[in-house]
């Protein structure tokens, strides 16, 4: 097995307190369209509870997926206390030891332009970077509901930011074992690329490797040292696109 990944430190220390975030836009990157809503809630590890929660409204002109996120203009632009909405979620970010969303490279790009402050805390996705127990029987990469549904979460709407941050606090509450499960979602990660022939793809599938993504004609995925070591099949890094 191929690794130049670092060794195989101790886990980081687990977080006490996380910003469980998630946002509406109207595209697929800040090149394309804006955040217009944003949801947040502080979560408390040791005590699997929820502290405060905020949810908040950017005004824009219109929406091309408003068929999606449910999210009128309109509603945008009605006065609302968007100010003090800021200020308050900049200010449980500051309460906050890490960073959670359900896809952490998407939301996580909308921090730091416009209204949005940047936040330079530790990020987890939790649908790439924690390993979920084995007997949840998930998919690498779950959709959020899927989760949910795993831990016996109801689902009852979707595409509104509060409620599916609310729907990965509930998750949360439900693991036993959510110290370790984000620990080992913060060990460093390396872009790796599998080693494997057309006729064992279905091993680097079953590990969670995509085909054509990042990098074209390649199974990759983000591993620490750690989980390359864990693999049946060896890797070799991968530069970043």
């Amino acid at each position: 097995m191929i690794s130049t990944i670092p060794g195989l430190e101790g886990p980081p220390p687990c977080p006490e307190r996380l910003l469980i975030i998630d946002t509406e836009t109207t595209g697929l990157s800040p090149q394309e369209g804006q955040c217009i809503e944003v949801g947040a809630i502080l979560f408390h590890v040791p005590s699997r509870s929820v502290l405060t929660q905020v949810s908040f409204l950017l005004a824009c002109e219109e929406n091309p997926v408003q068929g999606i996120n449910g999210i009128d203009p309109a509603a945008t632009r009605v006065v609302q206390p968007i100010l003090g909405a800021l200020d308050f979620f900049d200010w449980i970010a500051n309460f906050a030891d890490a960073v959670v969303a359900h896809s952490a490279a998407f939301d996580r790009q909308w921090f730091g332009i416009g209204a949005l402050p940047e936040l330079t805390l530790p990020w987890i996705c939790s649908k790439d970077d924690i390993r979920w127990p084995a007997d949840r029987r998930l998919r690498p990469a779950p959709s959020l509901a899927e989760l949910a549904l795993a831990y016996e979460v109801p689902v009852w709407a979707a595409h509104r930011a509060l409620t599916d941050c609310i729907y990965l606090a509930q998750v949360f509450q439900r693991c036993d074992d959510l110290e370790a499960l984000l620990q080992r979602a913060l060990e460093p990660r390396s872009l790796v690329k599998a080693l494997v022939s057309f006729d064992d793809r279905e091993q680097a599938k079953a590990a969670g490797f995509r085909w054509n993504e990042p990098v074209p004609k390649a199974w990759t995925r983000r591993l620490s040292a750690r989980e390359i070591a864990e693999l049946p099949f060896p890797v070799v890094p991968c530069k970043e696109p």
